[in-house]
């Protein structure tokens, strides 16, 4: 899978139903696996502090589907 499919998917955190973010990045680590998709944050146009971006780490997702990506976050905002 390529990353822009990817980022074509809705990211849907299934504790509590809500759609966090869009995919702007991805960390790899060294061997290659990938360890945390970066979610687009909802800042204002003017603000481009990274600290503010949503990591989802690679263990939280539950599901990746045709159109959205299942995660499980217990303490997003």
């Amino acid at each position: 899978m390529r990353l822009s499919e990817l980022q074509s998917k809705k990211i849907i955190n299934i504790t509590d139903g809500k759609s966090i973010g869009s995919i702007i990045d991805i960390n790899i680590q060294e061997n290659g696996n990938i360890e945390s998709l970066v979610l687009e944050s909802t800042r204002s146009i003017f603000s481009l502090n990274k600290e503010l971006d949503t990591y989802v780490l690679w263990k939280d997702i539950t599901k990746i589907g045709e159109d959205v990506i299942l995660v499980k976050l217990n303490n997003h905002e």
